[in-house]
């Protein structure tokens, strides 16, 4: 962040949240000219502080309104296993995030789901079949209470 001034920083604040914005529409809002703003965006870009675009979907209107957080713990840490993990939990399609933890459990996971009954179908015919897994904990989201994609500059 060192090397991001104030026009880099409204740059990428306006970027998060109105991601097709014009480029003359965004050198407007931040008070900078086109080519200089161009110039700008292309540079967070290339330096890779701008990691690409992307729609936002709407869960509930594509017939996926149930997150569930799966907490998984493996029976090692062996190499051979998380990487197997890995390698299993990135095909599930249902699956929109998985972290590897620090604390009770080894990996913390985002599934979406149609129903509690969609989440049982995804639970048994790809949750119960990763490799290594000693134990798992799902936790139902009630209602999404703050949801960003915008970080902090």
């Amino acid at each position: 962040m060192a090397d991001l001034d104030a026009a880099d920083r409204r740059i990428l604040e306006v970027l998060q949240r109105q991601g097709r914005i014009t480029n003359a529409e965004l050198a407007e809002r931040i008070h900078l000219s086109a080519s200089a703003c161009h110039r700008r965006v292309e540079r967070l870009e290339a330096e890779g502080y701008i990691a690409g675009y992307v729609a936002l979907l709407d869960a509930r209107r594509l017939g996926r309104p149930t997150t569930v957080f799966v907490e998984i713990t493996l029976a090692s840490q062996a190499n051979e296993l998380l990487d197997a993990f890995e390698r299993a939990v990135a095909r599930i399609p249902d699956v929109l995030e998985c972290h590897l933890m620090a604390g009770t459990a080894d990996y913390l996971l985002k599934v979406v789901a149609a129903s509690g009954e969609d989440f049982a179908r995804i639970h048994r015919q790809h949750l119960a079949r990763l490799p290594g897994v000693a134990r798992m904990q799902s936790s139902f989201a009630l209602r999404r209470v703050v949801e960003t994609t915008a970080l902090p500059l």
